[in-house]
């Protein structure tokens, strides 16, 4: 790990502090195109309506993100960036009490996600400095969700239990972009807040599910982008 991170300084400061500007008219243009590869992590943020008495717990697992990003220039400091992309993700959902599961498998949702995620942002980079430039984006975004719930506690009435397919959410990240010979490299850190409860109307009355007020999916990504 130390010599990851000696190699990541040597990297930052050895471009940041090059004798030779790198793509000195990158940003002129008004639109600019590029793609992204990345991490994720997805979980759940969730509501009771009262202290649950069997509680859920989220077991968080690490996905995959790939997608195109399409950059319009508004002004100086200011780009609107739209990246569609796919998010593949795989969490499960625990069920805590087993006493009066049947089945050790009853416990435990597997739920594989494929989202179709769709965010629109604004980007605010601040001045240039040498061949670096730090940023913040924030936006909202949309998601359709292609993949079906794996597992389901028939034996405790809890089948046909089915998550919202769309959700929105909000996004806030920071980044910075390295002004390389060739391309421009972008490394970033992401928050990502559903606002929708992805809850279907139906919940059934047990004591796992029917006291469940809000699932609210949440995540983090970390994108590598190339311009």
């Amino acid at each position: 790990m130390k010599i990851k991170l000696f190699f990541l300084f040597f990297f930052i400061t050895s471009v940041s502090f090059s004798q030779f500007t790198n793509l000195p008219n990158f940003d002129e243009k008004d639109l600019v195109f590029g793609y992204f590869i990345g991490t994720n992590q997805y979980d759940y943020k969730i509501i009771y309506n009262e202290n649950p008495e069997y509680p859920i717990s989220v077991e968080r697992g690490i996905g995959l993100n790939v997608g195109l990003i399409g950059e319009l220039k508004l002004n100086k400091n200011l780009r609107l960036s739209f990246e569609p992309g796919l998010y593949s993700n795989s969490k499960k959902l625990i069920f805590n009490e087993r006493r009066n599961f049947t089945n050790y498998n009853d416990t435990l949702w597997t739920i594989k996600s494929n989202n179709i995620h769709f965010p629109l942002l604004i980007k605010y980079s601040s001045k240039r400095l040498n061949n670096l430039r730090p940023y913040l984006k924030g936006g909202i975004s949309a998601s359709i969700n292609l993949s079906e719930l794996e597992s389901t506690l028939e034996n405790n009435s809890i089948d046909n239990f089915e998550f919202s397919k769309f959700n929105i959410y909000y996004e806030l990240s920071f980044g910075i972009d390295f002004y390389l010979r060739y391309f421009k490299f972008s490394p970033s850190i992401r928050g990502v807040f559903g606002l929708n409860n992805e809850l279907p109307d139906r919940v059934p009355n047990n004591p796992w599910t029917g006291n469940l007020k809000k699932l609210l999916s949440r995540a983090v990504f970390i994108n590598l982008s190339f311009y």
